[in-house]
């Protein structure tokens, strides 16, 4: 079950609005990437379920984010059908996004209380998602929507909580353009954890990205 309900999920990602997204078939590195972006201030944590064993070893993640990062909800990531949906959930995700947004998957997560953070590309996808019970929408992928489709979107849907993934750089100028067009909050990957950094365990780097992150985006919002 859960640790955080959806009011908590909803709260952690208006308050820190900024959720890496990170897979790794190596439990002690992905470990030491969620505790370096705990320390960095981070709140909710997306763990893509993109290799064999992937299940594996988020519940470990879960386990240990209890013990070593308590303030911190770990969701899943890259889910596309319900039955991984309902895997994960089982397994404690708090929330559950996709590169798309599944109908099926929407009734499981609202059955569980679990927030669900579908994929869309377009303004009848929004639509439909928030009709499905989708409280934040994901904007996928980002880089090519660009941030006038989320400016276009919010002004006759001013409601729509909207995440953009898929082209957000830990930079000022990028982050501005997306915050400034509106977004809620964003995903951010690779660009948060180089191959490189990570390889070399050099964890104080993915610690001091994230600070400078959510720092740059609390600045942008106020």
């Amino acid at each position: 079950m859960a640790r955080f309900d959806k009011l908590a999920v909803m709260n952690k990602a208006a308050s820190a609005p900024m959720v890496p997204v990170f897979y790794h078939s190596d439990a002690d590195t992905a470990w030491n990437v969620v505790k370096a972006c705990y320390d960095g201030g981070v709140r909710l944590f997306e763990f893509t379920n993109r290799g064999d064993f992937a299940h594996e070893v988020f519940a470990q993640l879960v386990k240990f984010a209890a013990k070593e990062c308590p303030d911190m909800a770990i969701g899943v990531g890259s889910v596309v059908e319900p039955a991984t949906a309902a895997l994960y959930i089982q397994m404690g995700a708090c929330f559950v996004v996709g590169p798309l947004f599944n109908a099926e998957v929407a009734k499981l997560c609202n059955r569980r209380g679990v927030p669900y953070i579908p994929g869309c590309g377009s303004v009848s996808e929004v639509g439909m998602a928030q009709e499905a019970g989708c409280d934040i929408c994901k904007v996928f992928p980002g880089d090519v929507l660009g941030p006038k489709f989320v400016k276009g979107l919010l002004a006759p849907m001013p409601w729509s909580k909207i995440m953009v993934t898929g082209g957000v750089e830990p930079t000022a100028e990028n982050l501005s353009g997306w915050f400034g067009a509106g977004a809620f909050c964003v995903g951010m990957g690779s660009k948060l954890f180089p191959k490189d950094r990570v390889a070399d365990g050099d964890w104080a780097y993915v610690t001091g990205k994230c600070r400078e992150s959510l720092d740059c985006i609390l600045k942008i919002k106020k």
